[in-house]
């Protein structure tokens, strides 16, 4: 990390430990929620965000006393959805944006958006922590990880991704710039288009976080995690981490789903962002919510609760890492 990554990092999480302004007093606290909330969804219905939100959202419902309605903005990577939320939503505490915070943090930075960040968003409440993985179809010739790279040495692999901006696809592009293979990524926009290229022969591989793999046991295989622990190796048939396999030293590469809200909000009505957080916290213990979350085909291995500051220094790394494979995600967008 650079010493003014290093810098920048340390200010942002100082200032969140430095604490919340007073909260504006019992009344005010006790008027919010006065209405439903809307969420920004920066990717398009029916997709993993949209099923993961709303596994969360029934039982926060119940402890705000009030429901969630979604708005849809795919495009552009992220881009839109984000824009739409930071320029065109109210910083009210009312509005909410549900995101993808590691590709859609390398989104922000290669493609310099117009909102900014941590300055104008604040992730506060992480769910997930869903590794990267190298699938392939269950009858695909590729039975473990070497065999891809001993393939990819000989010829370019193509491999399907649900966007260039995604840490998965840094997670390919690392494996082939560490062992000497050429792969070739291809969006598809989105999780399932992708698993369907792989499933039809359309695409060599595929890369893709592993708990939407997970629930296709039986048509998609796992070949390796980018990450040093496989969290659900006994449902992937115990997929090794692809470091160990080959040595490398390839960063943990996972995506991470998150509610966010205006930085604006949490200045203007600390109190409202206060009852928000103490609300979200105890979803993770409702065994509802983790039995909504493995219908959604995730496994609950992967729910993992992340506060205010565990976001931020995420989002911030992410940024960190897209920058420095800046060069080889833009050659391919």
């Amino acid at each position: 990390m650079s010493e003014t990554g290093m810098l920048r990092r340390r200010a942002v999480l100082g200032g969140l430990a430095a604490g919340m302004a007073a909260p504006r007093g019992a009344a005010a606290q006790a008027a919010f929620p006065a209405r439903n909330f809307r969420v920004v969804v920066p990717t398009g219905q029916g997709g993993g965000a949209d099923r993961l939100a709303r596994s969360f959202d029934d039982g926060w419902s119940k402890a705000l006393g009030r429901q969630f309605e979604y708005d849809f903005f795919p495009g552009a990577a992220g881009q839109v959805g984000y824009e739409v939320y930071a320029g065109r939503r109210e910083a009210d505490g009312y509005n909410l944006l549900f995101g993808n915070m590691g590709p859609e943090m390398i989104m922000y930075a290669l493609q310099k958006p117009k909102f900014r960040f941590p300055e104008d968003i604040v992730y506060f409440c992480r769910i997930d922590v869903d590794d990267s993985c190298v699938l392939v179809r269950q009858d695909s010739p590729f039975r473990r990880i070497e065999d891809v790279v001993q393939e990819a040495k000989r010829r370019t692999v193509n491999a399907a991704t649900s966007r260039i901006p995604h840490p998965a696809s840094i997670g390919i592009l690392a494996l082939g710039e560490a062992t000497g293979a050429r792969f070739n990524l291809v969006p598809y926009a989105g999780g399932n288009p992708t698993t369907i290229a792989v499933l039809s022969g359309e695409a060599d591989i595929g890369v893709l976080p592993v708990a939407g793999v997970v629930a296709q046991t039986g048509r998609l295989r796992v070949l390796g995690v980018f990450n040093k622990e496989n969290v659900v190796a006994a449902k992937t048939d115990n997929a090794p981490s692809i470091n160990a396999v080959f040595g490398t030293s390839i960063p943990d590469l996972y995506s991470s789903r998150a509610w966010a809200i205006h930085a604006r909000a949490v200045e203007r009505f600390p109190d409202r962002f206060r009852k928000l957080e103490e609300t979200a916290r105890p979803v993770f213990d409702d065994p509802a919510f983790r039995t909504a979350y493995e219908r959604t085909g995730a496994a609950q291995e992967t729910i993992r609760f992340g506060d205010r500051a565990t976001c931020t220094e995420y989002a911030l790394a992410m940024i960190e890492l897209a920058n420095r494979y800046a060069p080889q995600l833009s050659a391919r967008r």
